[in-house]
């Protein structure tokens, strides 16, 4: 089984629970495709705090991960490991081309060491191939895709998540998006086939405070436990509601359920919003 229940010996480790981390087959990175991370904390270059609740954490090393693949176009490659990386939630796999160069992919769920996979504008509909949206069925798993032919996948790239073509019209592919939202796409765009690695991913119970300090995340304060100099929603005595018509941030701005996004250029790709309610 994929996730193991912690016996909880102490309080903090109630419904608990952790990977089993069976799909890994190397533990240390692959050194040349590696680099040291540093420490951000939420601050920008003048060391201001521009995201909050961020701090500390384990130290990491980014790994290099090669989300277009064209470089390696008709050349196969052989699944030498499936590691785990700390910086993203699905696993990666580290591939040996034939020309001798390695590199990193998003692992799809079910590739085995010692598979081979090729990127090509047609290839064979296998787990971890990756071809042109227009030469994949409708109604297949796909992830890793691109919005602009040659610029490297952009979406579909988080543990468990995978999109399905649902028609190809002109020069355009429509793709059904995990959100609900179903978006237009050059055909000419590439794809890999298969659902991304670590389903069992959003099943995991954090069960502790410290756990979440070592994924680098500080404690968030509730506004209404705050001081009015503070927080739009604090004050008073004792536990208050927050005294407003609609919920604000820290600096006064609308909150919850008030739309951000500014009309953009790709606006008019979106052919149905995630918004909308499902009948």
């Amino acid at each position: 089984m994929p996730i193991k229940i912690i016996k909880p010996n102490t309080p903090g480790q109630r419904n608990m629970s952790v990977l089993t981390f069976e799909e890994i087959t190397k533990s240390k990175p692959e050194k040349r495709l590696t680099k040291r991370l540093m420490p951000q904390s939420g601050r920008n270059n003048q060391g201001k705090i521009t995201v909050h609740h961020q701090g500390g954490g384990t130290k990491q090393k980014y790994r290099f991960i090669d989300f277009n693949q064209t470089e390696k176009l008709n050349i196969a490659g052989i699944v030498k490991a499936v590691e785990y990386d700390p910086n993203r939630t699905s696993f990666i796999m580290l591939v040996f081309y034939k020309d001798g160069d390695k590199r990193y992919h998003v692992a799809p769920e079910g590739i085995k060491v010692e598979d081979t996979i090729v990127t090509a504008e047609k290839a064979k509909l296998k787990t971890g191939n990756r071809m042109q949206v227009k030469n994949i069925p409708t109604g297949f798993a796909i992830h890793n895709i691109e919005f602009k032919p040659g610029k490297g996948g952009k979406i579909i790239r988080s543990a468990g998540s995978s999109a399905q073509v649902a028609a190809i019209e002109g020069d355009m592919a429509l793709i059904n998006l995990p959100s609900g939202e179903m978006r237009a796409i050059p055909k000419d765009c590439y794809a890999s086939v298969g659902v991304v690695s670590n389903i069992d991913h959003s099943n995991v119970t954090i069960g502790k405070a410290g756990r979440m300090r070592h994924m680098g995340v500080r404690p968030t304060v509730r506004g209404k436990a705050k001081n009015p100099v503070d927080h739009p929603h604090g004050g008073g005595e004792g536990n208050q509601p927050i005294g407003l018509k609609h919920p604000k941030t820290p600096w006064g701005k609308p909150a919850m359920g008030v739309k951000t996004r500014k009309k953009k250029y790709s606006d008019k790709y979106i052919m149905k919003s995630r918004h909308l309610k499902k009948k």
